[in-house]
Protein backbone atom coordinates (compact mmCIF):
# COMPACT_ATOMS: atom_id res chain seq x y z
CA UNK A 1 0.00 0.00 0.00
CA UNK A 2 1.48 3.33 -1.07
CA UNK A 3 1.81 6.03 1.56
CA UNK A 4 -0.75 8.75 0.91
CA UNK A 5 0.59 12.15 -0.06
CA UNK A 6 -0.28 15.32 1.84
CA UNK A 7 -0.32 19.03 1.05
CA UNK A 8 2.81 20.75 2.29
CA UNK A 9 0.99 23.79 3.66
CA UNK A 10 -2.44 25.33 4.08
CA UNK A 11 -1.51 28.02 1.57
CA UNK A 12 -0.59 25.37 -0.96
CA UNK A 13 -3.94 23.61 -0.59
CA UNK A 14 -5.96 26.82 -0.83
CA UNK A 15 -3.97 27.93 -3.89
CA UNK A 16 -4.62 24.55 -5.54
CA UNK A 17 -8.35 24.65 -4.70
CA UNK A 18 -8.59 28.23 -5.94
CA UNK A 19 -6.65 27.26 -9.05
CA UNK A 20 -9.24 24.59 -9.77
CA UNK A 21 -12.19 26.92 -9.16
CA UNK A 22 -10.78 29.83 -11.16
CA UNK A 23 -10.92 28.89 -14.80
CA UNK A 24 -11.84 30.18 -18.22
CA UNK A 25 -15.49 30.57 -17.20
CA UNK A 26 -14.60 33.20 -14.58
CA UNK A 27 -13.07 35.36 -17.27
CA UNK A 28 -15.50 34.96 -20.17
CA UNK A 29 -18.78 33.79 -18.59
CA UNK A 30 -19.26 35.67 -15.32
CA UNK A 31 -18.96 39.24 -16.72
CA UNK A 32 -21.60 38.54 -19.35
CA UNK A 33 -23.87 36.85 -16.79
CA UNK A 34 -23.77 40.03 -14.68
CA UNK A 35 -24.40 42.24 -17.72
CA UNK A 36 -27.25 40.06 -19.01
CA UNK A 37 -29.03 39.59 -15.66
CA UNK A 38 -29.60 43.01 -14.19
CA UNK A 39 -26.07 44.40 -13.90
CA UNK A 40 -25.18 45.21 -10.32
CA UNK A 41 -28.52 43.78 -9.18
CA UNK A 42 -27.29 40.31 -10.28
CA UNK A 43 -24.70 40.46 -7.51
CA UNK A 44 -27.51 40.21 -4.94
CA UNK A 45 -28.67 36.69 -5.97
CA UNK A 46 -25.07 35.79 -6.85
CA UNK A 47 -23.70 36.47 -3.38
CA UNK A 48 -26.85 34.99 -1.83
CA UNK A 49 -26.20 31.81 -3.81
CA UNK A 50 -22.58 31.89 -2.69
CA UNK A 51 -23.57 32.01 1.00
CA UNK A 52 -26.54 29.64 1.08
CA UNK A 53 -25.35 27.08 -1.48
CA UNK A 54 -21.74 27.60 -2.62
CA UNK A 55 -20.06 27.68 0.77
CA UNK A 56 -22.20 24.88 2.30
CA UNK A 57 -21.55 22.59 -0.69
CA UNK A 58 -17.82 23.36 -0.59
CA UNK A 59 -17.72 22.57 3.14
CA UNK A 60 -19.58 19.33 2.42
CA UNK A 61 -17.06 18.20 -0.21
CA UNK A 62 -14.04 19.21 1.87
CA UNK A 63 -15.53 17.30 4.81
CA UNK A 64 -16.22 14.16 2.78
CA UNK A 65 -12.80 14.15 1.14
CA UNK A 66 -10.93 14.68 4.40
CA UNK A 67 -13.00 12.16 6.37
CA UNK A 68 -12.91 9.27 3.91
CA UNK A 69 -9.43 10.02 2.49
CA UNK A 70 -9.70 9.03 -1.13
CA UNK A 71 -10.81 9.83 -4.65
CA UNK A 72 -14.52 10.18 -5.40
CA UNK A 73 -15.15 6.43 -5.97
CA UNK A 74 -13.48 5.56 -2.67
CA UNK A 75 -15.35 8.30 -0.79
CA UNK A 76 -18.76 7.04 -1.89
CA UNK A 77 -17.88 3.35 -1.61
CA UNK A 78 -16.66 4.03 1.95
CA UNK A 79 -20.15 5.26 2.76
CA UNK A 80 -21.85 2.43 0.84
CA UNK A 81 -20.46 -0.02 -1.70
CA UNK A 82 -23.66 0.41 -3.70
CA UNK A 83 -22.80 4.07 -4.31
CA UNK A 84 -19.31 3.69 -5.76
CA UNK A 85 -20.80 4.21 -9.21
CA UNK A 86 -21.50 7.87 -8.35
CA UNK A 87 -17.79 8.48 -7.85
CA UNK A 88 -16.98 6.88 -11.20
CA UNK A 89 -19.68 8.96 -12.86
CA UNK A 90 -17.96 12.10 -11.59
CA UNK A 91 -14.53 10.81 -12.62
CA UNK A 92 -15.76 10.12 -16.15
CA UNK A 93 -17.33 13.58 -16.33
CA UNK A 94 -13.98 15.14 -15.35
CA UNK A 95 -12.19 12.95 -17.90
CA UNK A 96 -14.46 14.07 -20.74
CA UNK A 97 -14.17 17.73 -19.76
CA UNK A 98 -10.37 17.43 -19.74
CA UNK A 99 -10.26 16.08 -23.29
CA UNK A 100 -11.82 19.22 -24.77
CA UNK A 101 -10.69 21.70 -22.11
CA UNK A 102 -7.11 20.93 -23.16
CA UNK A 103 -7.94 22.17 -26.66
CA UNK A 104 -9.41 25.45 -25.40
CA UNK A 105 -6.23 25.94 -23.36
CA UNK A 106 -4.34 25.25 -26.57
CA UNK A 107 -6.25 28.05 -28.30
CA UNK A 108 -5.18 30.39 -25.51
CA UNK A 109 -1.54 29.33 -25.83
CA UNK A 110 -1.68 29.89 -29.60
CA UNK A 111 -3.24 33.32 -29.18
CA UNK A 112 -0.60 34.25 -26.60
CA UNK A 113 2.01 33.74 -29.33
CA UNK A 114 -0.15 35.47 -31.96
CA UNK A 115 -0.50 38.49 -29.67
CA UNK A 116 3.17 39.38 -30.12
CA UNK A 117 2.48 40.37 -33.73
CA UNK A 118 -1.33 40.61 -33.79
CA UNK A 119 -1.46 37.46 -35.85
CA UNK A 120 -5.26 37.48 -35.93
CA UNK A 121 -5.09 40.42 -38.35
CA UNK A 122 -7.70 43.12 -38.87
CA UNK A 123 -10.65 40.70 -39.00
CA UNK A 124 -10.37 38.52 -35.86
CA UNK A 125 -13.74 36.82 -36.47
CA UNK A 126 -12.80 35.58 -39.95
CA UNK A 127 -9.35 34.54 -38.72
CA UNK A 128 -10.71 32.55 -35.77
CA UNK A 129 -13.39 30.59 -37.61
CA UNK A 130 -11.88 30.28 -41.09
CA UNK A 131 -8.10 30.23 -40.83
CA UNK A 132 -7.34 29.23 -37.23
CA UNK A 133 -10.07 26.62 -36.64
CA UNK A 134 -11.12 25.97 -40.25
CA UNK A 135 -14.62 25.23 -38.95
CA UNK A 136 -16.66 22.76 -41.00
CA UNK A 137 -20.41 23.00 -41.59
CA UNK A 138 -21.33 20.09 -39.33
CA UNK A 139 -19.91 18.27 -36.28
CA UNK A 140 -20.49 15.06 -38.24
CA UNK A 141 -17.84 16.27 -40.70
CA UNK A 142 -14.63 16.65 -38.69
CA UNK A 143 -12.31 17.61 -41.54
CA UNK A 144 -8.55 17.78 -41.05
CA UNK A 145 -6.45 18.30 -37.93
CA UNK A 146 -5.08 21.82 -37.39
CA UNK A 147 -1.31 21.39 -36.83
CA UNK A 148 -0.74 24.43 -34.58
CA UNK A 149 -3.69 23.47 -32.38
CA UNK A 150 -2.65 19.85 -31.93
CA UNK A 151 0.89 20.94 -31.04
CA UNK A 152 -0.42 23.38 -28.43
CA UNK A 153 -2.82 20.70 -27.15
CA UNK A 154 0.11 18.35 -26.65
CA UNK A 155 1.89 21.16 -24.77
CA UNK A 156 -1.15 21.70 -22.53
CA UNK A 157 -1.31 17.99 -21.72
CA UNK A 158 2.43 17.87 -21.02
CA UNK A 159 2.42 20.90 -18.72
CA UNK A 160 -0.53 19.74 -16.65
CA UNK A 161 0.35 16.06 -16.51
CA UNK A 162 3.89 16.98 -15.45
CA UNK A 163 2.43 18.81 -12.44
CA UNK A 164 0.30 15.78 -11.53
CA UNK A 165 3.09 13.33 -12.42
CA UNK A 166 5.50 14.85 -9.89
CA UNK A 167 3.07 14.58 -6.97
CA UNK A 168 0.70 16.57 -4.80
CA UNK A 169 3.28 18.57 -2.88
CA UNK A 170 6.09 18.78 -5.43
CA UNK A 171 3.91 19.17 -8.51
CA UNK A 172 0.34 20.38 -8.00
CA UNK A 173 1.01 22.54 -4.94
CA UNK A 174 4.22 24.08 -6.25
CA UNK A 175 2.69 24.84 -9.65
CA UNK A 176 -0.37 26.56 -8.19
CA UNK A 177 1.79 28.60 -5.81
CA UNK A 178 3.30 30.08 -8.97
CA UNK A 179 0.23 30.15 -11.20
CA UNK A 180 -2.25 31.82 -8.83
CA UNK A 181 -0.13 34.84 -7.77
CA UNK A 182 0.95 35.21 -11.41
CA UNK A 183 -2.67 35.15 -12.60
CA UNK A 184 -3.78 37.82 -10.12
CA UNK A 185 -0.72 39.95 -10.95
CA UNK A 186 -1.42 39.79 -14.69
CA UNK A 187 -5.09 40.68 -14.22
CA UNK A 188 -4.34 43.60 -11.89
CA UNK A 189 -1.74 45.00 -14.31
CA UNK A 190 -4.27 44.71 -17.12
CA UNK A 191 -6.94 46.45 -15.04
CA UNK A 192 -4.56 49.19 -13.93
CA UNK A 193 -3.81 50.10 -17.52
CA UNK A 194 -7.29 49.36 -18.85
CA UNK A 195 -9.06 51.71 -16.44
CA UNK A 196 -7.03 54.61 -17.85
CA UNK A 197 -8.47 54.09 -21.33
CA UNK A 198 -11.17 56.51 -22.50
CA UNK A 199 -14.59 54.91 -22.19
CA UNK A 200 -13.50 52.38 -19.55
CA UNK A 201 -15.81 53.90 -16.93
CA UNK A 202 -18.72 53.68 -19.36
CA UNK A 203 -18.05 49.96 -19.65
CA UNK A 204 -18.13 49.53 -15.87
CA UNK A 205 -21.36 51.50 -15.71
CA UNK A 206 -22.89 49.12 -18.23
CA UNK A 207 -21.70 46.18 -16.15
CA UNK A 208 -22.71 47.31 -12.68
CA UNK A 209 -25.69 49.64 -13.20
CA UNK A 210 -28.41 47.78 -11.27
CA UNK A 211 -31.77 46.79 -12.67
CA UNK A 212 -33.46 45.77 -9.47
CA UNK A 213 -36.53 44.45 -11.27
CA UNK A 214 -34.33 41.53 -12.33
CA UNK A 215 -34.22 40.32 -8.70
CA UNK A 216 -37.87 39.27 -9.06
CA UNK A 217 -37.03 37.13 -12.11
CA UNK A 218 -36.63 33.43 -11.26
CA UNK A 219 -34.30 32.92 -14.24
CA UNK A 220 -31.84 35.40 -12.76
CA UNK A 221 -31.70 33.44 -9.52
CA UNK A 222 -31.27 30.19 -11.41
CA UNK A 223 -28.41 31.74 -13.42
CA UNK A 224 -26.78 32.97 -10.20
CA UNK A 225 -26.93 29.52 -8.60
CA UNK A 226 -25.71 27.97 -11.83
CA UNK A 227 -22.73 30.31 -12.04
CA UNK A 228 -21.78 29.57 -8.43
CA UNK A 229 -22.14 25.83 -8.92
CA UNK A 230 -20.13 25.60 -12.14
CA UNK A 231 -17.38 28.05 -11.19
CA UNK A 232 -16.56 26.44 -7.84
CA UNK A 233 -15.69 23.02 -9.33
CA UNK A 234 -18.12 21.27 -6.99
CA UNK A 235 -20.10 18.18 -7.91
CA UNK A 236 -17.54 16.49 -10.14
CA UNK A 237 -14.95 15.01 -7.78
CA UNK A 238 -12.25 17.69 -7.82
CA UNK A 239 -12.70 19.04 -4.31
CA UNK A 240 -13.24 15.54 -2.91
CA UNK A 241 -9.85 14.48 -4.30
CA UNK A 242 -8.03 17.63 -3.22
CA UNK A 243 -9.46 17.50 0.32
CA UNK A 244 -8.35 13.88 0.70
CA UNK A 245 -4.74 15.10 0.85
CA UNK A 246 -5.40 17.41 3.82
CA UNK A 247 -3.51 16.69 7.05
CA UNK A 248 -5.66 15.56 9.97
CA UNK A 249 -5.50 18.90 11.80
CA UNK A 250 -6.62 20.98 8.78
CA UNK A 251 -9.47 23.45 9.19
CA UNK A 252 -12.31 22.48 6.86
CA UNK A 253 -14.72 25.41 7.14
CA UNK A 254 -12.06 28.13 6.95
CA UNK A 255 -10.43 26.57 3.90
CA UNK A 256 -13.79 26.22 2.18
CA UNK A 257 -14.76 29.84 2.87
CA UNK A 258 -11.40 31.14 1.68
CA UNK A 259 -11.65 29.15 -1.55
CA UNK A 260 -15.16 30.40 -2.32
CA UNK A 261 -14.43 34.05 -1.44
CA UNK A 262 -11.25 34.18 -3.52
CA UNK A 263 -12.96 32.54 -6.51
CA UNK A 264 -15.96 34.88 -6.40
CA UNK A 265 -13.73 37.90 -5.86
CA UNK A 266 -11.71 36.96 -8.92
CA UNK A 267 -14.93 36.74 -10.95
CA UNK A 268 -15.83 40.32 -10.04
CA UNK A 269 -12.28 41.44 -10.87
CA UNK A 270 -12.55 39.70 -14.24
CA UNK A 271 -15.75 41.64 -14.92
CA UNK A 272 -13.90 44.90 -14.32
CA UNK A 273 -11.08 43.80 -16.62
CA UNK A 274 -13.34 42.75 -19.49
CA UNK A 275 -15.86 45.59 -19.43
CA UNK A 276 -13.28 48.33 -19.08
CA UNK A 277 -11.92 47.12 -22.43
CA UNK A 278 -15.39 46.78 -23.97
CA UNK A 279 -16.20 50.34 -22.89
CA UNK A 280 -13.09 51.60 -24.67
CA UNK A 281 -13.90 49.52 -27.75
CA UNK A 282 -17.46 50.86 -27.89
CA UNK A 283 -16.24 54.46 -27.71
CA UNK A 284 -13.65 53.91 -30.43
CA UNK A 285 -16.18 52.32 -32.78
CA UNK A 286 -19.04 54.64 -31.84
CA UNK A 287 -21.44 51.82 -30.99
CA UNK A 288 -23.26 50.90 -27.75
CA UNK A 289 -21.68 48.23 -25.56
CA UNK A 290 -24.78 46.08 -26.00
CA UNK A 291 -23.72 45.57 -29.62
CA UNK A 292 -20.34 44.09 -28.73
CA UNK A 293 -20.81 42.40 -25.33
CA UNK A 294 -20.77 38.63 -25.85
CA UNK A 295 -20.12 35.51 -23.81
CA UNK A 296 -18.01 32.40 -24.31
CA UNK A 297 -15.26 31.79 -26.83
CA UNK A 298 -16.50 34.69 -28.97
CA UNK A 299 -15.63 37.14 -26.21
CA UNK A 300 -12.13 35.75 -25.68
CA UNK A 301 -11.06 35.01 -29.23
CA UNK A 302 -13.03 37.51 -31.34
CA UNK A 303 -14.28 40.49 -29.32
CA UNK A 304 -11.14 40.96 -27.19
CA UNK A 305 -8.68 40.65 -30.12
CA UNK A 306 -10.80 43.24 -31.97
CA UNK A 307 -10.59 45.53 -28.94
CA UNK A 308 -6.85 44.89 -28.56
CA UNK A 309 -6.31 46.01 -32.16
CA UNK A 310 -7.76 49.41 -31.22
CA UNK A 311 -5.65 49.88 -28.08
CA UNK A 312 -2.59 52.10 -27.83
CA UNK A 313 -0.32 49.19 -26.83
CA UNK A 314 -1.79 46.09 -28.51
CA UNK A 315 1.17 43.79 -27.85
CA UNK A 316 1.12 44.66 -24.13
CA UNK A 317 -2.62 44.08 -23.75
CA UNK A 318 -2.72 41.04 -26.02
CA UNK A 319 0.10 39.06 -24.46
CA UNK A 320 -1.06 39.98 -20.95
CA UNK A 321 -4.65 38.87 -21.54
CA UNK A 322 -3.89 35.58 -23.27
CA UNK A 323 -1.15 34.68 -20.81
CA UNK A 324 -3.67 35.19 -18.01
CA UNK A 325 -6.23 33.12 -19.91
CA UNK A 326 -3.67 30.33 -20.42
CA UNK A 327 -2.65 30.28 -16.75
CA UNK A 328 -6.30 30.15 -15.61
CA UNK A 329 -6.97 27.27 -18.00
CA UNK A 330 -3.86 25.29 -17.05
CA UNK A 331 -4.56 25.54 -13.30
CA UNK A 332 -8.08 24.16 -13.79
CA UNK A 333 -6.87 21.43 -16.11
CA UNK A 334 -4.39 20.26 -13.46
CA UNK A 335 -7.25 19.66 -11.04
CA UNK A 336 -9.26 17.74 -13.65
CA UNK A 337 -6.23 15.55 -14.32
CA UNK A 338 -5.79 14.82 -10.63
CA UNK A 339 -9.38 13.56 -10.32
CA UNK A 340 -8.76 10.82 -12.89
CA UNK A 341 -5.20 9.99 -11.85
CA UNK A 342 -6.17 9.64 -8.17
CA UNK A 343 -9.02 7.29 -9.07
CA UNK A 344 -6.80 5.16 -11.34
CA UNK A 345 -4.11 4.90 -8.65
CA UNK A 346 -6.58 3.54 -6.13
CA UNK A 347 -8.52 1.30 -8.52
CA UNK A 348 -5.55 -0.25 -10.29
CA UNK A 349 -3.16 -0.07 -7.30
CA UNK A 350 -0.45 1.49 -9.45
CA UNK A 351 1.98 4.37 -9.02
CA UNK A 352 1.11 7.99 -9.70
CA UNK A 353 3.52 8.10 -12.62
CA UNK A 354 1.96 5.09 -14.34
CA UNK A 355 -1.58 6.36 -13.76
CA UNK A 356 -0.64 9.77 -15.17
CA UNK A 357 0.96 8.19 -18.23
CA UNK A 358 -2.08 6.02 -18.97
CA UNK A 359 -4.48 8.92 -18.55
CA UNK A 360 -2.39 11.35 -20.58
CA UNK A 361 -2.06 8.92 -23.49
CA UNK A 362 -5.76 8.08 -23.70
CA UNK A 363 -6.85 11.65 -23.04
CA UNK A 364 -4.58 13.16 -25.69
CA UNK A 365 -5.75 10.69 -28.33
CA UNK A 366 -9.39 11.66 -27.68
CA UNK A 367 -8.45 15.36 -27.68
CA UNK A 368 -7.31 15.06 -31.30
CA UNK A 369 -10.95 14.99 -32.42
CA UNK A 370 -11.42 18.49 -30.98
CA UNK A 371 -8.42 19.84 -32.94
CA UNK A 372 -10.11 19.14 -36.28
CA UNK A 373 -12.23 21.48 -38.39
CA UNK A 374 -15.37 20.14 -36.76
CA UNK A 375 -13.77 20.35 -33.32
CA UNK A 376 -15.47 23.59 -32.24
CA UNK A 377 -18.92 22.24 -33.09
CA UNK A 378 -18.16 18.92 -31.45
CA UNK A 379 -16.83 20.73 -28.37
CA UNK A 380 -19.94 22.91 -28.19
CA UNK A 381 -22.27 19.89 -28.09
CA UNK A 382 -20.21 17.80 -25.67
CA UNK A 383 -19.64 20.76 -23.34
CA UNK A 384 -23.34 21.60 -23.26
CA UNK A 385 -24.45 18.08 -22.40
CA UNK A 386 -21.65 17.23 -19.99
CA UNK A 387 -22.12 20.47 -18.02
CA UNK A 388 -25.91 20.71 -18.11
CA UNK A 389 -26.48 17.04 -17.35
CA UNK A 390 -23.22 15.27 -16.45
CA UNK A 391 -21.93 17.74 -13.87
CA UNK A 392 -25.35 18.83 -12.68
CA UNK A 393 -26.76 15.32 -12.26
CA UNK A 394 -23.66 14.19 -10.36
CA UNK A 395 -23.98 17.17 -8.01
CA UNK A 396 -27.72 16.68 -7.45
CA UNK A 397 -27.38 12.98 -6.67
CA UNK A 398 -24.37 13.55 -4.42
CA UNK A 399 -26.01 16.20 -2.30
CA UNK A 400 -29.32 14.31 -2.02
CA UNK A 401 -27.54 11.06 -1.15
CA UNK A 402 -25.38 12.61 1.57
CA UNK A 403 -28.07 14.90 2.97
CA UNK A 404 -30.96 12.44 3.04
CA UNK A 405 -29.50 8.93 3.18
CA UNK A 406 -26.43 9.47 5.36
CA UNK A 407 -25.92 10.71 8.90
CA UNK A 408 -25.52 14.36 8.02
CA UNK A 409 -25.35 15.38 11.68
CA UNK A 410 -22.37 13.06 12.23
CA UNK A 411 -20.59 14.65 9.27
CA UNK A 412 -21.38 18.10 10.63
CA UNK A 413 -19.90 17.11 14.00
CA UNK A 414 -16.76 15.83 12.25
CA UNK A 415 -16.37 19.08 10.31
CA UNK A 416 -16.84 21.16 13.47
CA UNK A 417 -14.24 19.10 15.33
CA UNK A 418 -11.48 20.57 13.15
CA UNK A 419 -12.93 23.96 12.21
CA UNK A 420 -12.78 27.39 13.80
CA UNK A 421 -16.02 28.38 12.07
CA UNK A 422 -18.69 26.06 13.44
CA UNK A 423 -21.56 25.10 11.16
CA UNK A 424 -25.02 24.62 12.60
CA UNK A 425 -28.54 23.69 11.59
CA UNK A 426 -28.61 26.35 8.83
CA UNK A 427 -25.89 24.41 7.03
CA UNK A 428 -27.96 21.24 7.23
CA UNK A 429 -31.04 23.09 5.94
CA UNK A 430 -29.09 24.42 2.98
CA UNK A 431 -27.64 21.00 2.14
CA UNK A 432 -30.98 19.25 2.52
CA UNK A 433 -33.36 21.75 0.95
CA UNK A 434 -31.99 24.90 -0.69
CA UNK A 435 -29.06 23.59 -2.75
CA UNK A 436 -30.73 20.40 -4.05
CA UNK A 437 -33.95 22.28 -4.89
CA UNK A 438 -32.11 24.83 -7.04
CA UNK A 439 -29.91 22.22 -8.70
CA UNK A 440 -32.90 19.98 -9.42
CA UNK A 441 -34.79 22.94 -10.90
CA UNK A 442 -31.86 23.69 -13.20
CA UNK A 443 -31.58 20.03 -14.21
CA UNK A 444 -35.28 19.72 -15.08
CA UNK A 445 -35.24 23.04 -16.97
CA UNK A 446 -32.24 21.91 -19.01
CA UNK A 447 -33.85 18.55 -19.77
CA UNK A 448 -37.15 20.06 -20.88
CA UNK A 449 -35.31 22.56 -23.08
CA UNK A 450 -33.15 19.95 -24.80
CA UNK A 451 -35.95 17.44 -25.30
CA UNK A 452 -38.30 20.03 -26.81
CA UNK A 453 -35.69 21.41 -29.22
CA UNK A 454 -32.25 20.27 -30.37
CA UNK A 455 -29.49 22.27 -28.70
CA UNK A 456 -27.94 25.00 -30.84
CA UNK A 457 -29.92 24.09 -33.92
CA UNK A 458 -27.78 20.97 -34.46
CA UNK A 459 -29.25 17.95 -36.20
CA UNK A 460 -30.81 15.13 -34.22
CA UNK A 461 -28.04 12.82 -35.43
CA UNK A 462 -25.36 15.19 -34.07
CA UNK A 463 -26.99 15.65 -30.65
CA UNK A 464 -27.52 11.89 -30.33
CA UNK A 465 -24.00 11.04 -31.48
CA UNK A 466 -22.10 13.57 -29.38
CA UNK A 467 -24.55 14.73 -26.71
CA UNK A 468 -26.90 12.11 -25.33
CA UNK A 469 -24.44 9.31 -26.15
CA UNK A 470 -21.79 11.05 -24.04
CA UNK A 471 -24.06 10.74 -21.04
CA UNK A 472 -24.67 7.07 -21.86
CA UNK A 473 -20.90 6.50 -21.90
CA UNK A 474 -20.68 8.03 -18.41
CA UNK A 475 -23.44 5.71 -17.16
CA UNK A 476 -21.85 2.62 -18.72
CA UNK A 477 -18.39 3.50 -17.43
CA UNK A 478 -19.68 4.10 -13.90
CA UNK A 479 -21.59 0.82 -13.88
CA UNK A 480 -18.69 -1.25 -15.17
CA UNK A 481 -16.08 0.27 -12.84
CA UNK A 482 -18.22 -0.03 -9.72
CA UNK A 483 -19.08 -3.69 -10.37
CA UNK A 484 -15.75 -4.96 -11.66
CA UNK A 485 -13.68 -4.29 -8.56
CA UNK A 486 -10.69 -6.29 -9.78
CA UNK A 487 -10.89 -5.67 -13.51
CA UNK A 488 -8.24 -2.96 -13.68
CA UNK A 489 -5.89 -4.78 -11.34
CA UNK A 490 -6.27 -7.95 -13.44
CA UNK A 491 -5.34 -6.08 -16.62
CA UNK A 492 -2.27 -4.55 -14.98
CA UNK A 493 -1.12 -7.87 -13.51
CA UNK A 494 -1.66 -9.61 -16.86
CA UNK A 495 0.52 -7.03 -18.60
CA UNK A 496 3.20 -7.44 -15.94
CA UNK A 497 3.20 -11.22 -16.35
CA UNK A 498 3.34 -10.89 -20.12
CA UNK A 499 6.37 -8.63 -19.84
CA UNK A 500 8.05 -11.08 -17.51
CA UNK A 501 7.45 -13.95 -19.97
CA UNK A 502 8.96 -11.85 -22.73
Amino acid sequence: MQKREMWGSRTGFVMAAVGSAIGLGNIWRFPYMVYDNGGGAFLVPYFAAMIIAGIPFMILEFGLGKKFIGSAPKVFSSISKKWEWLGWWQVMVSFIITTYYAVVVAWSLNYFILAFFQGWGTAPKDFFFTKFLAVTKSPLHLGGVQPEIIIATAAAWFLTIFAVFTGVKSGIERTNKIFMPLLFLLVFIFIGRGLMLPGAVDGLNWLFTPDFSAILDGKVWADAFGQIFYSLSIGFAIMLSYASYLPEESDISNNACMTVFINCGFSVISGIMIFSVLGYMAQQQGVPISKIATSGVGLAFITLPTAINLMPAPIFFGTLFFLALSVAGLSSMISLNEVVVAALMEKMNISRKKAALIFCTVGFVISIAFTTGGGLLLLDIVDHFINNFGVLLGGVIEIIFVAWFCRIDDLRAYINSSSEIKIGSLWSISIRFVAPAMLFFMLVSNFVGDVSKNYGGYSTAATLAFGWSTLFVCIAFAAVCSRQNHAFALIVNTNKNFLKRR
